[in-house]
């Protein structure tokens, strides 16, 4: 490809391809695809991306091209490889000049060399580093900007390579370039600050910026880049003086507003250096012994003491509570039982870390993480109100529950108190005792410090077994407590029935059972629903726990089937309603056959539901899982539910169907458990079998229930079954030999065949037989 006849053409095709007109779009894709392997064609991508005249659309459809080449055709062994001469003037030109405007085409320009040192650098691209190192220096803030941006981007893909030849390389540019990185990284570090005192802040931002990218590299090299980083000077030296510098950026967001555009970035660094530490702490345990009591006295004094109040935020408390979790429970750091056989360094690990977590620094974390963390906060209490199942969803685990601070102070104090469960005990049970006395229902300090405390002993139980009597707890005040119903007690109310399904299978007596039924029951019908949602799920532990006994929990069946459903209906949320359809299932499957007399409404309600979550698949999967224990649970008497079960397993089996990609699992199983339970062969269950076909033409992990529901259809009626369907079945058989195992090859033959039925499947059993033989002999 002629590049200067090429460019004006390539050009054009570019700016018809970024066209909203399908009628001109299509084409042009087309033609760029064809281009895609002829010579020249990556060049001229280049010259266009790199004009900065040109329409930023264009270039950045050019950038994304070239990119995607890259990873088609840059490799020699790919089919139509770019020319190792034409490789070599891409290379020169990607690195002529760092000086591209737009920030999104930068971004892609520094990917995209990346993508090319991974392959290159350094054997056919030995330039590149200097180059960096190089422009990184200038004093133009656009170039040394996109240049430094550059530098991180193939640092980091460069640290990603896993090859032993490639570590290796790295390890080599690493300790070459670390020290510039350190200073580097100083320099504008110390800039940034500087700006900062005198309140520039467009000047600071810019600072702040290359502050950040070159603590990214830093990152990068310090972890990945040494074997033993700890007899490195550089290295420990950089690490200690992350936490000064970490100090710095804590109090110089004092001084900048909330809503400054420097705010976010200035809090996005203090994250990266505690990234720094965890990273450099999970990649080498050892070499972060030296950091160890530093890391602790940093983390707790701005988590648990008053050093943190006014400066720390909440993703900052978050890492400074999973630096000190990882040092807690790291297995590097814990001697084995025979002290002869831990290595001098974790003896060292250990000893660093039983000298710091003293009795008064164990109590005060524990105190810290339950009266001040574990507390209900306004945010909390207000979504309660206005989104109740929005607030039990947070609470269960949603989307957003892993990243918040809640979550990460319960997994700490779980730890914590795992590791040094003889100090803390004490210090716990102590807390407990404090709040024997009655509450007053106008003081809610008190009622959410009493809602954090059994918050704690909850999460503690199983360390709590042999100090607590629970049992006589649940008798002579917890179960006072859930018939207290106040309005602003039900935070109480909710932590209590919480608190007893953490203790159920840890320390419970059998004879209390009926006991807590009569609460649970009384609970369901409670005024607040984010209470009898938590009521819900005690329920599903109880009934879930292997010291369940049927006899006990059939009194309050009726009463408690009638209360989930309710429940059920009364739910809006998808995550809720699914929820409770599992809590149901559970009762369903574990009652059986008694739940018959019970089920009718939730069979009308069922339909309802189905057609109502045809958006949302996941509760469509809790569905059929309903279902199928209702089935089982009806017997024969689920014939009556054909006309809307059919249906369900037509579509969730239905492989033309998008939503058997979520429905599929579940809907064989119920097919399965239907035709198991099915006194007979009904029309309707022999025309869904017509998705079989399909279905063993997946030769999926499904495979073992086709063949069960296909063994079960011939159970029921042999001939009526293979009369019309017996062709289709040797047409599939044969198919499915072609291309699967010899356990798949054994599912077939256990097809079971009717004994007046055997004409039309001998040949198709001796076929397999033979098949199966070869491929035997062939394989020994």
């Amino acid at each position: 490809m002629d590049l200067n006849s090429a460019s004006s053409i390539v050009l054009q095709v570019l700016t018809q391809a970024t066209s909203q007109d399908t009628t001109v779009l299509k084409p042009a894709e087309e033609q760029l695809k064809q281009w895609e392997t002829q010579p020249g064609f990556y060049s001229v991508l280049l010259n266009i991306f790199t004009n900065h005249t040109l329409d930023v659309n264009v270039r950045w459809l050019a950038v994304l091209y070239f990119k995607n080449g890259i990873d088609r055709y840059w490799r020699r062994v790919a089919p139509h490889a770019l020319s190792e001469e034409e490789k070599a003037t891409l290379r020169a030109g990607l690195i002529a000049n760092f000086n591209e405007p737009v920030n999104q085409i930068a971004t892609q320009i520094s990917v995209l060399i990346a993508k090319v040192a991974r392959v290159d650098c350094p054997r056919q691209w030995p330039e590149l580093i200097p180059t960096l190192v190089e422009s990184v220096k200038v004093q133009d803030d656009l170039r040394q900007h996109r240049a430094l941006l550059t530098f991180y981007h193939v640092t980091k893909t460069l640290a990603s390579k896993r090859l032993a030849a490639d570590r290796k390389l790295f390890y080599d540019l690493a300790s070459g370039i670390y020290s510039f990185a350190c200073s580097l990284w100083n320099h504008h570090t110390d800039t940034f600050l500087q700006q900062v005192c005198t309140g520039d802040e467009a000047a600071a931002t810019n600072a702040l910026e290359r502050t950040l990218l070159s603590l990214k590299v830093l990152r990068k090299l310090t972890v990945h880049g040494f074997v033993e980083p700890h007899w490195s000077v550089e290295v420990m030296g950089f690490l200690h003086a992350v936490f000064e510098r970490l100090k710095q950026f804590l109090e110089c967001s004092r001084s900048i507003r909330a809503e400054n555009v420097c705010r976010d970035r200035l809090e996005k660094t203090i994250i990266l250096f505690t990234k720094v530490l965890l990273d450099f702490l999970d990649q080498h345990p050892f070499s972060f012994t030296p950091l160890i009591q530093r890391s602790l006295e940093f983390a707790v004094s701005y988590v648990f003491t008053e050093a943190g109040e006014g400066i720390v935020f909440e993703r900052f408390i978050v890492q400074c509570m999973n630096l000190i979790k990882m040092i807690v429970k790291n297995y590097a750091y814990k001697p084995s039982k025979n002290i002869e056989d831990s290595s001098p360094e974790t003896l060292e690990a250990h000893k660093i870390k039983t000298e710091f977590f003293t009795y008064p620094t164990l109590m005060e974390i524990c105190r810290r993480l339950v009266t001040h963390y574990f507390l209900l906060t306004k945010e909390e209490l207000a979504m309660w109100e206005e989104d109740p199942e929005g607030f039990t969803v947070e609470e269960t685990g949603g989307d957003s529950w892993k990243y918040s601070l809640r979550p990460c102070t319960e997994v700490l104090f779980i730890d914590i108190f795992h590791e040094y469960n003889q100090t803390l005990t004490p210090v716990l049970l102590e807390m407990v005792h404090s709040l024997q006395a009655s509450t007053n229902m106008e003081d809610t300090s008190a009622i959410l410090i009493k809602d954090a405390v059994y918050n704690a002993v909850g999460l503690a139980a199983y360390e709590l077994f042999d100090s607590v009597d629970f049992d006589q707890w649940f008798k002579n005040q917890l179960l006072a407590e859930l018939q207290v119903s106040h309005n602003r007690y039900k935070p109480i109310r909710r932590r209590v029935i919480w608190l007893i399904g953490q203790w159920i299978s840890v320390k419970f007596k059998s004879d209390l059972r009926p006991v807590l039924y009569e609460a649970i029951r009384n609970l369901l019908q409670d005024q607040d629903l984010v209470v009898r949602i938590e009521t819900a799920t005690t329920l599903n532990l109880t009934v879930d726990d292997f010291e369940f006994r049927t006899d006990q929990f059939l009194p309050y069946l009726e009463s408690m089937f009638t209360l989930l459903f309710q429940l059920l209906q009364e739910v809006t949320q998808c995550d809720t309603k699914m929820h409770v359809l599992h809590v149901l299932s559970c009762v369903i499957e574990r009652v059986s056959m008694q739940v018959r007399p019970y089920v009718g409404c939730l069979v009308q309600y069922l339909p309802l539901l189905w057609k109502q979550s045809e958006e949302h698949n996941m509760l469509r999967c809790a569905i059929l899982t309903t279902l199928i224990h209702l089935v089982q649970g009806l017997g024969a008497d689920s014939r009556s539910l054909y006309p809307f079960l059919l249906p369900v397993i037509q579509l969730s089996t239905d492989v033309s169907q998008p939503p058997h990609v979520y429905l599929l699992e579940d809907g064989l199983e119920l097919w399965l458990v239907t035709l198991e339970n099915s006194p007979c062969l009904t029309p309707e269950l022999l025309s869904i079998f017509q998705n079989m076909s399909a279905l063993l033409e997946l030769s999926s992990e499904n495979f073992t229930n086709c063949f069960k529901i296909i063994n079960a259809y011939i159970f029921l009626s042999s001939s009526e079954f293979l009369q019309m369907y017996a062709a289709d079945l040797c047409q599939s058989f044969c198919e499915v030999l072609k291309d699967t195992t010899t356990d798949g090859q054994v599912q077939v033959l256990k097809v079971e065949c009717n004994k007046n039925n055997t004409q039309i499947f001998s040949s198709v059993h001796l076929l397999f037989l033979l098949v199966c033989r070869v491929r035997v002999i062939i394989f020994k």
